[in-house]
């Protein structure tokens, strides 16, 4: 019970939700139940044509023949289904016959509908219109009557022979559908008179006699070769119907007759039957059983034969494979309906509105098999249907156009421009609505081409973010017009102005078709046609003849006016080979070259062949070529025959088609649409094959299911972009999967991202699966789309994928090279990057060799990171002569190396100065001004660093200020040797084991170091440059010591506080110090000697300093880092005098013995900062200490 309940009342909810939105869906407002069909009837029989229509009441049914109302009376009226009664069918001349097309047409409020068409024939019988006429054949060979007559129904045919029936089939004589009379092995006894017996329902009808005589066959009997004496005619069958293929043979012995298809297809054994002595039948005929059928005569146990072939043409009514869709669209809105239909002969679509036929206008236009309303009125609101009819019949379908009415509409939008893009694209922009701009969603771009009449126009529908948008589907070398729409939810604007523009003109689609024939053995004779528009793409200016011969690989060519059709090849080789192609080219360029065609030169006989027929080439569809000839006026040889030759463009050629003398005309059947094909022909005689003509012709496209009228294709999957270089990105993707293995090309679009320039949009054409788009810009970031073409189909854009392309590689020299000599065998080398625009640098490579070693080509090489404009060239061998030179590199290549820069090392110094402390005004001069150049960046962060270090110090020296109050509480005690090294120092003197003739070395800073204010660099500069404090190096410090040689002369420091004890190794100064007695002390104080600070006294030495620090974030090497102790303005230094320590030699010592332990201390805790920055794990000791 639960289940019935449950599907009652899903029954009903379909119902509650159906119904309302039915009239939209379905149509059910008004459609037929009962349409008319064809019908046949004898005169003064009663009839009856059916229409039930149903729908909304009321509704009001009317009939109409061949398009006028049908006048009811006592003999023609409606019945209360509205079905057409006509109780005695008339059969006079004129419009008083009841023979005709009719239609039902129904109407209500919603609109009117019309019925499909149904055709009224009164049946009726013809005299014959071919009567069977008399023979003589010999005895054992075959005869043959034929008669035909036109009657409605169509009539059976028999056949009498002195006035008695035979039979339909014997085993020697077989009678055809369609008037056909065989007899095979005449016999004697077969002589006589025939005749042909038509019958339908309206009568029976005897053709006139003819006379079968027979002769005696000549004895013996010679051996024959098989000839096909009557073979298969071109047809026309409707679908449906019955098709006979005749065959007879005549030979000795008697060949054997076989049946095939031209294409190599089966043929289909479930509806073919072999009638008599080879005729074929086809019953039941489908489309698929259209095309080419070869009759093959064999002599048995020989491999001689002859073959005829026909076509079969299959008619089919039509019948719809895309129905128009119903729609609601809002007042000056634009409605578009499609309508496709296939059948044989090609359906006609014609379109209705409320049963009347729809012509052009402004407003509304009919595209082939679409049709267009543009701003969209009231009255547009009815029923709209698509009528296909041909021969073979008529079909409809109809849909709803709903107009929904809103007065709140934006105003259309405003200045419309355009600009070409390319031979494809153009450039649509415009302003938006000046009232209700807000409210649009929408916007709907229309273009058309502007030539010719009925042209099609199409509409792509984009979002309102944005008030531009690129055509690329359109025609080379066409003038366009386009208008604008805006849209809002309930309605939409009025057109925008109309805007006119044209697209350039690009290379040649493809290649004219060529015809070759000769004229004599020593020329051949080339003509062509002219490319259609649309594959010419512009105007055709010239073209390019190239032929060879055979055998040979060089090519003659020659370039001749656009205006030629045909040229004539002279001095040719007699009986060779030739292959000739062609090219056309347009004011853009040349375009592609069509394939070799081959001519045979005739032979240089003394004898008369025939000449070349004139040949011309027409396709019937996409399946059938019509091949028609005829002979060269000055021909004078007979001629016994004609050879037939046809391939594909791709394959080899087939054996030839023998055709009579009397022939000039052939059809050629079973062939793939969108095919190029060679068809030769040539005349023969006795004396051999005469002279040959060539032509291509490539075969259209059907228009059917498979080729235009499915949804298109879907796009290409999988793509996959990869950068190749800077200007190249290779892309890659998958086919998708198709039953069809036809040739599929595909498009590619790539553009930069956030494209503003429409002309930077790339499309490019390929068949392959793979392509490497060139000529990009370097360091892009390009989107790329793939589309794919098969049969005329194009499929939607794949997804987009983005790709970034590669820097391009250093084309210019780092800049600014200089080399200094900081040390007396250490140099520094300072650049700055190659000025070039958008250039990532990932690595600088440093050239540098003594002048021997340069001679040698020896170069010593360092590498530096990209971010790195600076170098150490190390353990430089005095006196020599170095020259160097730096390059830049990413991962495109290495760009060019600079200049080379010269540097001279001393072979000796002064006594008892360091080069690196040179007082020399030049060299600090040149250094500070010659590497560095401040700009706004590193003066702010000059200003800065100062700032926080200038805090950083008032800090520290607070500490220290409070740390020496509390040491000078405990400077009266001393050790038991009596030097006064305080207590703390000597317990951890104690503790740390002997440490007699221990050396500590300690750094210390003249006046002429400073140190980098900005933070960025591990180096300790002075005038002279750049320090390098490595532990692998050799200090260069200034030391007394107490003589004890034999301990090592290095102490590694600890981040503890170093001890020592008297007698020990202590700083000196060449130069005495000079302080106030009245100066406070400061952190100088604590630090030491005047010249630690960055700053000095002098004005000179604090712009040395400033100076030297703007640059100092370049000086990011793989060395320890220190911090800037620089003091501020005033840096002069005091010493600790005696009245400070409070009196005494004793306690003056002290104090300076303090000056040095603390000195040592702030030393070693800096270096310990310096080894905590590698090893996180020694921070928290530093901070202890």
């Amino acid at each position: 019970m639960a289940l019935v309940k449950r599907k009652l009342y899903q029954r009903l909810l379909f119902f509650v939700v159906f119904l309302p939105f039915s009239g939209v869906f379905c149509f059910s407002e008004l459609f037929f139940i009962k349409e008319p069909h064809d019908v046949t009837v004898m005169r003064k029989d009663a009839v009856i044509l059916d229409c039930q229509v149903h729908g909304e009441m009321p509704i009001d049914v009317r009939w109409l023949k061949n398009g006028v109302k049908v006048v009811e009376n006592e003999r023609v009226y409606l019945l209360s289904n509205s079905s057409l009664y006509i109780s005695e069918v008339e059969s006079k001349r004129g419009d008083k016959s009841d023979e005709g097309f009719y239609h039902c047409l129904a109407q209500n409020k919603y609109g009117a509908i019309l019925s499909q068409r149904a055709r009224l024939t009164i049946a009726s019988i013809s005299s014959f219109t071919i009567q069977p006429r008399s023979i003589v054949v010999t005895e054992g060979s075959v005869a043959r009557f034929y008669c035909k007559t036109t009657a409605h129904p169509p009539p059976i045919i028999t056949w009498e022979f002195n006035r008695v029936t035979l039979p339909l089939a014997t085993e020697r004589i077989t009678v055809l559908p369609g008037g056909f009379l065989q007899i095979h092995g005449v016999q004697r006894a077969d002589a006589g008179s025939y005749r042909c017996v038509a019958t339908n329902i309206v009568n029976r009808r005897r053709s006139t006699e003819a006379t079968l005589t027979i002769t005696p066959a000549p004895s013996p009997q010679l051996p024959q070769r098989p000839r096909i004496v009557v073979g298969p005619q071109n047809i026309s069958v409707s679908v449906h119907q019955s098709a006979t293929l005749e065959c007879m043979a005549t030979g000795n012995p008697r060949p054997i007759i076989s049946w095939s298809r031209a294409d190599s297809k089966s043929i289909d054994v479930y509806h073919t039957k072999v009638l008599g002595n080879g005729n074929l039948i086809i019953t039941d005929i489908k489309h698929q059983h259209g095309g080419v059928y070869v009759c093959r005569a064999t002599t048995p146990g020989t491999r001689n034969f002859s073959v005829a072939v026909a076509n079969v043409t299959v008619l089919a009514p039509p019948s719809l494979v895309e129905w128009p869709e119903s729609l609601t669209r809002p007042r000056a809105g634009t409605a578009r309906f499609v309508c496709q239909a296939e059948g044989l002969p090609t359906p006609h679509i014609t379109w209705l509105k409320n049963g009347e036929r729809i012509h052009s206008n402004g407003r509304i236009k009919m595209y082939n098999s679409k049709l267009v309303i543009n701003q969209i009125i009231p009255e547009d609101d009815a029923i709209y249907q698509c009528q296909a009819e041909n021969e073979q019949g008529s079909v409809l379908s109809m849909a709803r156009l709903i107009v929904v009415m809103s007065e709140d509409r934006p105003s259309a939008p405003r200045n419309i421009r355009a600009d070409t893009v390319s031979s494809s694209a153009i450039l649509l922009a415009w302003d938006r609505p000046l009232y209700n701009s807000d409210k649009v969603i929408a916007y709907s771009v229309h273009y058309m081409k502007a030539e010719g009449l009925n042209n099609e126009e199409y509409q792509v529908v984009i979002g309102n973010d944005t008030t531009r948008y690129i055509i690329d589907d359109l025609e080379p070398a066409r003038n366009y017009t386009f208008y604008v729409v805006a849209y809002m939810p309930m309605g939409a604007s009025r057109m925008s102005d109309h805007m006119f523009q044209h697209t350039l003109e690009d290379v040649p689609l493809r290649a004219p078709e060529l015809s070759l024939t000769s004229r004599s053995p020593t020329d051949i004779q080339v003509s062509w046609q002219p490319l259609p528009d649309k594959l010419s793409r512009g105007r055709v200016s010239a073209y390019r003849l190239s032929h060879r011969t055979s055998t040979e690989s060089s090519v003659s060519q020659m370039e001749l006016p656009g205006e030629m059709t045909k040229y004539l090849l002279e001095n040719l080789k007699p009986d060779t080979n030739y292959l000739l192609r062609i090219a056309a080219a347009t004011s853009i360029g040349w375009g592609e070259q069509s394939a070799w065609t081959s001519h045979r030169t005739p032979k240089a006989t003394s004898g008369q062949v025939p000449l070349s027929p004139e040949l011309h080439l027409e396709p019937l569809n996409c399946t059938t070529i019509l091949v028609r000839w005829r002979l060269a006026q000055r021909n004078s040889a007979s001629v016994q025959g004609y050879k037939l030759f046809y391939h594909e463009e791709s394959q080899s050629e087939s054996a030839p088609v023998q055709l009579r003398a009397s022939d000039h005309s052939h059809t050629i059947g079973g062939l793939d649409p969108r095919k190029k094909y060679h068809v030769k022909l040539l005349a023969y005689n006795f004396i051999g094959d005469g002279y040959q003509a060539d032509q291509t012709i490539s075969t259209p496209g059907c228009v059917s299911v498979r080729d235009r009228l499915v949804p298109p294709p879907p796009p290409p999957h999988n793509v996959y972009a990869k950068t190749n270089s800077s200007s190249s990105v290779f892309l890659h993707w998958g086919r998708p999967a198709f039953t069809s293995s036809n040739a599929v090309n595909y498009t590619i679009r790539c553009n930069p991202v956030g494209l503003q320039n429409a002309s930077l949009v790339l499309y490019l054409q390929t068949n392959e699966q793979s392509l490497l788009v060139r000529d990009l810009e370097p360091n892009t970031k390009y989107e790329f789309a793939i589309r794919l073409h098969i049969d005329q189909l194009s499929s939607p854009w794949s997804p987009v994928v983005y790709q970034t392309t590669f820097h391009e590689a250093p084309t210019l020299p780092p800049t600014n090279v200089k080399v200094t000599l900081i040390e007396e065998n250490t140099a520094l080398v300072s650049w700055k990057p190659p000025e070039e625009a958008n250039l990532a640098v990932t690595r600088y490579t440093i050239l540098y060799a003594s002048r021997n070693e340069w001679l040698a080509g020896e170069w010593q090489v360092l590498q530096r990171e990209g971010s790195i404009t600076m170098a150490l060239l190390e353990n430089l061998k005095l006196g020599q002569f170095y020259l160097v030179k730096v390059s830049a590199s990413n991962k495109m290549g290495d760009g060019p190396f600079s200049h080379m820069v010269e540097l001279t090392v001393r072979a000796d110094h002064s006594s008892g100065h360091d080069p690196r402390l040179s007082h020399d005004p030049t060299h600090s001069t040149g250094f500070s001004s010659g590497f560095y150049h401040l700009d706004q960046t590193s003066m702010t962060g000059i200003t800065v660093g100062a700032s926080i270090a200038l805090m950083c110090i008032i800090i520290c020296a607070f500490i220290i200020v409070c740390r020496r109050k509390h040491r000078k509480s405990t400077a009266a005690k001393v050790n038991s040797d009596g030097r006064g090294l305080p207590n703390s120092a000597a317990g951890q003197m104690d503790s740390q084991g002997p440490a007699e003739g221990a050396n500590i070395s300690v750094s210390t800073m003249s006046q002429n170091h400073f140190i980098d204010t900005k933070g960025g660099t591990n180096l300790i500069i002075n005038s002279l440059g750049p320090l390098h404090p490595n532990a692998e190096k050799k200090n260069k410090w200034f030391f007394t010591s107490n003589g004890n040689k034999g301990v090592k002369d290095v102490h590694k420091l600890g981040c503890s506080t170093a001890s020592y004890k008297p007698g020990s190794t202590v700083l000196t100064y060449e130069e005495e110090l000079s302080v106030a007695a009245d100066q406070p002390a400061s952190l100088q104080a604590l630090l030491g000697r005047p010249g630690d600070s960055e700053a000095s006294s002098s004005s000179e030495g604090s712009s040395e300093g400033s100076n030297a620090t703007g640059d100092s974030g370049r000086f990011s090497h793989d060395e320890m880092e220190m911090t800037n102790l620089s003091s501020g303005p005033s840096s002069r230094q005091p010493s600790v005098s005696a009245e400070d320590s409070g009196g005494g030699e004793d306690e003056v010592e002290d104090a300076g013995q303090m000056v040095q332990e603390s000195d040592l201390r702030l030393v070693e805790n800096l270096r310990c900062h310096q080894e905590a920055q590698r090893s996180p794990l020694l921070l928290s000791v530093c901070e202890v200490v």
